[in-house]
C-alpha cells in the first residue's frame, strides 16, 4: 500500500472549563477533577463529561467501520447488481467491472484518508471543497446534497425497507399500495431521526449489530453460491467474455452502476470531529472496510451468477430474493428479512452522517444559523436532523424521486472528483502542510482522470439527464448570493429570521456550539 504514515508534529489539546489547557494527547489517562478524561498513549479516549455544547468524540474504530459498511452495504447489493451486466451483457466483463469499481473506490478512499487527517473537520466533501476552492463551489455542493442527494436517498432507503416489511402481508400477485409504503417509510425516517437525536449510544450500538448481520447475510449468499458451483453448476461461466459490450458509453454506465453500489466510502469523513483519535481511526476504518467490501461484492456477484443466468439477473428487480426463491426453497424468507434489516441500518447511518454536513454548512454561514445549533442535553445536531427529516418526507411524496437522483448522480461524481483534486491542489499550494497520512501522488492523479472520464462520457450518452443535473445545481447560485453574499438585508427579514431561530432553540432545547479557546 503506497501510503506514508507521518505523525503530526503539533499537539492537540482539550480545553476544560476550569483549566487553561489539558495535557496533550499521548499522556497517561487520568481523570480530571471536572470529570474530563484525557487520551491515553494508544490514542484511545474515554467519553467526556464536559458540559460544553459541542459535538462529543463518541466514535471509535468499530463505529467507524460500521458507518462505512453501513452505508456501502445498504440494500443495493441485495437488490440491483443487474445494472452492470445489463450494460456489458457478459459474466466475465461484469465481474471485472466489479473488481475495478472496488479498486477505484479504494484509491478514492486513500485520498480521503489524507484529506480527512490534513483537514480534521466534519462535513466531508463540503469541507474540502470549501478549503480548496472557496465558498461558491462548496455552497453548490451543499445545495445539491441537501436539496437532492440526501433527502432522495433517505426516501429511497425508506421505501425499500417498507416494501420488504409489507410484502409478506400481501399476495405475491398483489401490488403493495403506494400510500402504505409511503406511510411506513415516513414513520421509519421519523423514528430513526428521533433515535439519532436523543440516543446516540443506542444508535451506534445498533449500527454495529446490523453491520455484522449484513456481513453474515452476504456470507450466506456467497457460501450457497460457491457450494452450488462445487456441485458442478458452472454452465453460466462458459464463454464468460463472448460477445461482450465494448461501447465506451455503455461501459461508463456499467461503471456508474458498480460505483453506486460502492457509494458511501467517504461518509465517515462527514463525522471526523466526533471520531476518537481521527489520525489513526479514520485511515484504519477505511483500510479495513474497502478491501472487505470489494472481496464480498465480487464473491457475492459470483454467487448470483452461479445460480442465475445473465437473462434472469437482468429480469429481476430484487436479485437476492430471486436467488433465494430459486435455491433456498422454504428458507427463502431469510433474504427479504436481511434486505429489510440492511435498508434499515443503511438509512440510520445515512441520516446520522448527512446531518453533520448540514450542521457544518450552517456553521460556516451557508445554511440558516439555527441548523448549526446543538442540543444542550444530547449534544447532537437536532435542528439539522429534523430539517433533513422534513425534506426526506417531502421527497416520499414526489413521484419522480428516482428520476431526481438520476439527474444529480453525475453532478455528485463531479464534486467527488473536485474533492480529490484538492489533494493535488494542496500539494502544490501548501507543500509544507502537515499531513499525518500522505498518499503517493499517482493515486489522486489516477482517481481524478478516471472520474473525469466517467463525468465526460455520460454527457454524450445521457445529455438530458446531465443537463437537468447541471440546471438543478445552477439554480442554487441565486440562493447563494441572496443568503450568503447579501449582507445588508432589510431589518424586517433579520427580525423574522431571529424570531424563527429563537423559536427553534426553545423547541429543540439547542444552542450555538461552544468552541474551544
Amino acid at each position: 500500500m503506497p501510503v506514508e504514515l507521518q505523525s503530526p508534529t503539533s499537539e492537540m489539546v482539550l480545553l476544560t472549563p476550569n483549566q487553561e489547557t489539558a495535557p496533550p494527547i499521548g499522556s497517561s489517562s487520568k481523570t480530571q477533577g471536572n470529570g474530563v478524561e484525557d487520551h491515553d498513549k494508544r490514542g484511545e479516549s474515554v467519553e467526556s463529561n464536559d458540559s460544553r455544547v459541542q459535538m462529543k468524540k463518541r466514535l471509535g474504530l468499530l463505529e467507524g467501520v460500521a458507518i462505512i459498511l453501513g452505508i456501502i452495504f445498504g440494500s443495493g447489493i441485495f437488490i440491483s447488481p443487474k445494472g452492470v451486466i445489463q450494460q456489458v451483457e457478459t459474466v466475465g466483463t461484469s465481474l471485472i467491472i466489479w473488481i475495478l469499481c472496488g479498486l477505484l473506490s479504494m484509491i478514492g478512499a486513500l485520498c480521503y484518508a489524507e484529506l480527512g487527517t490534513s483537514i480534521p473537520q466534519s462535513g466531508g466533501d463540503y469541507a474540502y471543497i470549501l478549503e480548496a476552492y472557496g465558498s461558491l463551489p462548496a455552497f453548490l455542493y451543499l445545495w445539491d446534497a441537501m436539496m437532492i442527494f440526501v433527502p432522495t436517498t433517505n426516501a429511497i432507503m425508506g421505501l425499500t425497507f417498507a416494501s420488504y416489511v409489507l410484502q409478506p402481508f400481501f399476495d405475491a400477485d398483489c401490488e403493495i399500495p403506494t400510500a402504505a409504503k409511503q406511510l411506513l417509510a415516513a414513520a421509519t425516517i421519523c423514528f430513526l431521526t428521533y433515535l439519532n437525536s436523543c440516543y446516540m449510544k443506542v444508535t451506534t450500538k445498533m449500527q454495529n449489530i446490523i453491520m455484522f448481520t449484513k456481513i453474515a447475510a452476504l456470507v450466506l449468499i456467497i457460501v450457497i453460491g460457491l457450494a452450488w458451483m462445487f456441485m458442478g453448476h458452472v454452465e453460466n461461466f462458459t464463454d464468460a467474455f463472448a460477445n461482450t459490450e465494448t461501447d465506451p458509453g455503455k461501459l461508463s454506465v456499467a461503471f456508474y452502476s458498480g460505483i453506486f453500489s460502492y457509494a458511501g466510502w467517504n461518509y465517515l469523513n462527514f463525522m471526523t470531529e466526533e471520531l476518537r483519535d481521527p489520525y489513526k481511526n479514520l485511515p484504519r476504518a477505511i483500510y479495513i472496510s474497502l478491501p472487505l467490501v470489494t472481496i464480498i461484492y465480487v464473491l457475492a456477484n459470483m454467487a448470483y451468477l452461479a445460480v442465475l443466468s445473465a437473462s434472469e439477473m437482468i429480469a429481476s428487480d430484487a436479485i437476492a430474493v430471486t436467488f433465494g426463491d430459486k435455491i433456498l426453497g422454504g428458507w427463502s424468507i431469510i433474504i427479504p428479512l436481511m434486505v429489510a434489516i440492511s435498508a434499515f441500518g443503511g438509512l440510520s447511518v445515512h441520516i446520522m452522517t448527512s446531518s453533520r454536513m448540514c450542521f457544518v454548512g450552517a456553521r460556516n454561514g451557508h445554511m440558516p444559523a439555527v441548523l448549526s445549533h446543538i442540543s444542550v442535553k444530547k449534544f447532537t445536531p437536532v435542528p439539522s436532523l429534523v430539517f433533513l427529516c422534513i425534506l426526506s418526507i417531502i421527497m416520499l411524496l414526489c413521484s419522480d424521486v428516482y428520476v431526481l437522483i438520476t439527474y444529480c448522480s453525475i453532478v455528485e461524481s463531479f464534486f467527488i472528483m473536485l474533492s480529490v483534486s484538492a489533494v493535488l491542489y494542496f500539494r502544490y499550494t501548501r507543500p509544507n502542510q502537515e499531513r499525518p497520512i500522505k498518499v503517493a501522488l499517482w493515486i489522486p492523479i489516477v482517481f481524478v482522470l478516471i472520474c473525469a472520464f466517467l463525468v465526460v462520457v455520460p454527457i454524450y450518452v445521457a445529455p438530458y439527464e446531465v443537463g437537468m443535473g447541471v440546471l438543478i445545481t445552477v439554480v442554487g447560485i441565486p440562493f447563494y448570493y441572496v443568503g450568503v453574499v447579501w449582507k445588508s438585508k432589510p431589518q424586517w427579514l433579520l427580525n423574522m429570521t431571529e424570531s424563527l431561530t429563537h423559536m427553534c432553540q426553545k423547541l429543540f432545547e439547542s444552542a450555538k456550539e461552544e468552541k474551544e479557546d
